[in-house]
């Protein structure tokens, strides 16, 4: 290694010292508050780490860093609080840790690249290593989004392939003369071996009308919590079927059969994708090796049998 190469590392290493000093810092701080906080208010230390969430403290290490990556628009603010909603990560403090571990990643996964290519036999240089801390970098930022999206998607599948059960659960309370709060309530207790994420989202509905919340504002709060189009339709059906005094157990029932279709369709629809699927794995993979296997060896015949024939034509 040359004077440059030592230099850099040696940056590195003080970079990397000043780094965890200062995440220590504001952690030993936060928890100097909090457990102040918890003595003044008569708990003790221990149950105050207990109730300390990871999120918290992630938030507190990476808020110096959250500021270059955060968005000063309110709309886009407003756009990341509805994603980590639907990914069911509800704490105050979860988009100053989003922006804060986008912008450490796409600081740390470039140091550990170039660190990483020093080991190798020919370390890279020049455009190539530029271009692979520049790809280290957009990966490490990009990380969080790609992440937070599979969550997403995750959570609301869950949702959707639990929900036309719990809307069936939900007609049969009705019609056995139950109200909504009391249907919603007893169908989340029934769901929590079906679906723990809807039936921590059907009790969140219970607590909000148990506080003196309109029902249209708690449906309201599920649909936006879930980010699901069948939730969604199905808030705006009772809250048209309350506005307009219609039947809410026929419109229940209706509906839940309109859902249990459209759940069969996209299991028909997932099914009819597998052949597709599998056409580029059976080509790459499968196809060239039962091709060698199959032909490999009158291949080798016909090349003991042609080639002495055509040297001694020759």
């Amino acid at each position: 290694m040359n004077t440059a190469e030592l230099s850099f590392v040696g940056l590195i290493f003080v970079a990397s010292v000043a780094l965890v000093l200062l995440v220590g810092q504001f952690a030993a701080r936060g928890a100097t508050k909090e457990r102040t906080r918890r003595l003044v208010a008569g708990g003790s230390d221990t149950q105050a780490r207990k109730r300390r969430p990871w999120i918290e403290l992630l938030a507190r290490g990476t808020q110096p860093l959250a500021r270059f990556s955060e968005s000063e628009t309110g709309a886009q603010a407003s756009a990341l609080r509805r994603r980590l909603l639907n990914a069911g990560i509800r704490h105050p403090q979860a988009p100053g840790a989003y922006f804060g571990t986008k912008t450490l990643l796409a600081i740390g996964l470039p140091l550990l690249a170039f660190g990483a290519q020093l080991l190798l036999p020919k370390p890279l240089e020049g455009n190539a290593l530029m271009l692979a801390l520049l790809l280290a970098a957009a990966l490490g930022y990009y990380l969080p989004n790609v992440v937070l999206s599979r969550m997403v998607f995750l959570r609301q599948r869950e949702i959707f392939e639990s929900f036309p059960d719990a809307l069936d659960l939900i007609t049969v309370c009705v019609e056995a003369g139950l109200g909504i709060e009391s249907a919603l309530a007893r169908v989340a207790d029934d769901m929590q071996h079906r679906s723990r994420v809807l039936c921590n989202e059907l009790h969140l509905v219970g607590l909000e009308l148990r506080a003196g919340a309109p029902r249209e504002h708690a449906l309201h709060n599920l649909a936006l919590r879930t980010g699901v189009e069948e939730v969604d339709g199905f808030v705006s059906m009772l809250i048209q079927a309350e506005r307009f005094g219609t039947s809410i157990a026929q419109a229940l029932r209706v509906h839940a059969d309109m859902l249990r279709t459209r759940r069969r369709q996209r299991a028909e629809e997932a099914a009819a994708k597998i052949a597709l699927k599998l056409l580029l794995p059976l080509i790459l993979c499968i196809f060239p090796a039962l091709l060698l296997v199959l032909l490999g060896p009158a291949m080798i015949n016909i090349h003991r049998v042609l080639m002495p024939a055509l040297t001694a034509g020759g």
